[in-house]
C-alpha cells in the first residue's frame, strides 16, 4: 500500500506532505509498531481524544496535556531509534501541522488571559473539540500501525458541544 492510500483511509490526506513521499510504500517495521503503540496509549488516555465537558476540567491543564505530546513523541522517537522511520514520518507531520498550530495559538492566548474569560474558555473548548477529531483519527491510525485493536470507541462517550 502507498502512503497516500494509507493516509486517505484515516481522513488525514489533507496534510502537506511531499508527493514523492506519498507515492512510497507504507511498510511499518517492528520498531514502528512499538513506537505507534507507545503513542497510541498516550493519546487514548489523554484529553487529546477524550471529551472535556463544559463543567469539567481546566483549559490550562488540557493545553498542558496536549503540549506534552511533543516531549512524549520525541522520547518515543529517541527510545525506538532511527529504525522507526515510518512512525517518525507521520508523527512529525501530525505534531507540526495539527498539534503545533493549536498549542502555539493557545499558549499565547493563555498568557494574555484568555482562560480568565468565559468566552475565551468556550472558544478554546470549541477548537479543542475540532483538534480532538483529528487526533482521534491519528489515534486510530496508530492502532493500525501498531497492529492492535482500535479502542478509541471502547467507551460510549458523547462529544461535548459548547
Amino acid at each position: 500500500m502507498k502512503w497516500k492510500e494509507w493516509l486517505d483511509q484515516w481522513s488525514l490526506s489533507g496534510l502537506s506532505i511531499n508527493t514523492g513521499f506519498l507515492n512510497m510504500e507504507w511498510e511499518p517495521k517492528d520498531r514502528d509498531r512499538d513506537a505507534a503503540w507507545e503513542l497510541y496509549v498516550e493519546l487514548l488516555t489523554r484529553i487529546t481524544t477524550q471529551p472535556l465537558g463544559p463543567d469539567h476540567g481546566s483549559e490550562k491543564t488540557a493545553l498542558t496535556s496536549i503540549h506534552a505530546l511533543f516531549g512524549i513523541t520525541r522520547e518515543t522517537l529517541k527510545k525506538q531509534g532511527r529504525h522507526c522511520d515510518e512512525f517518525a514520518k507521520i508523527a512529525i507531520v501530525v505534531l507540526n501541522q495539527i498539534v503545533r498550530p493549536f498549542t502555539a495559538k493557545w499558549h499565547n492566548r493563555s498568557l494574555d488571559g484568555a482562560f480568565d474569560d468565559e468566552s475565551g474558555c468556550r472558544m478554546f473548548r470549541g477548537e479543542l473539540a475540532d483538534l480532538q477529531k483529528n487526533l482521534r483519527e491519528y489515534t486510530r491510525m496508530l492502532a493500525d500501525m501498531a497492529g492492535v485493536e482500535d479502542l478509541t470507541k471502547l467507551e460510549d462517550v458523547k462529544e461535548m458541544d459548547d
